[in-house]
């Protein structure tokens, strides 16, 4: 299959195969969906890594050679406002909007090389929360010299990245290098090749060591905090921590205070 899933010790591999750029057809999204399902199902799993095979390509995105079938324009709306799993997968829209409103509140590290362009540029920003690239990453997002915007708005860019880096990417649609894209924080390390899945690999085997509470309660309070005001952020927080905290003492505080005493 195009999209491999597969685990071992606590850490779950997603990898992009379908050479030689890793472009995605119709069909790969629901593979990616419902691989992500899997993924944030699994209780024994606590980490994943997106990566692309091969070291040509992370993903270049849509397969544009993909034929779409021919609709009216009523057609086109009335399928745009269909739920997904209505159409047959081999059609674009498909489920890559059902995933990129999925929640997903365990971790994922990304290992990219060569080519990220377009949906596979979507996918490492919406699907990954810690990045390496290899030195030969370029990234980019092409689609607004054929008029094809709307991206920025799909991935709240502008609250991942500064906003001039975000705007740099999205209106002027120049490719740029693993450097530069560290330099706008769009990765955190940029890495030689060879040592890419090394690098990935421990810091996915770092965050797996912690306590699987731990990291679910620090995953959904960050993603939630970033869409309240200050105060009920940190109300939702506080309110999650302590939860947290609570199943995590073995000894119950008035036992604690008995023994003081």
């Amino acid at each position: 299959m195009p999209i491999r899933y597969e685990t071992s010790d606590g850490i779950a591999k997603i990898t992009i195969d379908k050479p030689p750029l890793n472009v995605f057809t119709p069909v790969m999204h629901k593979e990616l969906y419902e691989a992500l399902r899997e993924f944030t199902a699994d209780a024994e799993v606590r980490c994943g890594i997106l990566t692309g095979a091969g070291s040509r390509a992370f993903s270049a995105g849509d397969d544009i050679k993909t034929p779409r079938p021919e609709r009216t324009r009523l057609e086109v709306i009335e399928r745009h406002l269909a739920p997904s799993h209505a159409y047959d997968s081999q059609e674009y829209p498909g489920w890559e909007h059902e995933f990129l409103t999925m929640a997903r509140y365990k971790p994922i590290v990304a290992a990219v090389q060569g080519y990220c362009f377009g949906q596979g540029f979507i996918y490492l920003n919406h699907l990954s929360d810690f990045r390496y690239a290899s030195t030969d990453a370029v990234f980019g997002m092409p689609e607004i010299a054929y008029g094809m915007g709307g991206a920025g708005g799909a991935l709240s860019l502008g609250k991942m990245i500064p906003h001039t880096a975000a705007m740099e990417l999205l209106l002027l649609g120049d490719k740029i290098d693993a450097a530069t894209a560290e330099r706008m924080f769009l990765i955190n390390a940029v890495v030689e090749l060879e040592k890419l899945m090394e690098n990935a690999e421990a810091a996915a085997n770092k965050i797996a060591s912690h306590p699987p509470l731990g990291i679910r309660v620090e995953m959904e309070s960050y993603q939630r905090g970033l869409d309240l005001n200050r105060a009920d952020s940190m109300a939702m927080a506080g309110h999650m921590y302590r939860m947290a905290r609570a199943v995590q003492t073995t000894t119950p505080p008035l036992a604690k205070k008995d023994a003081a005493e």
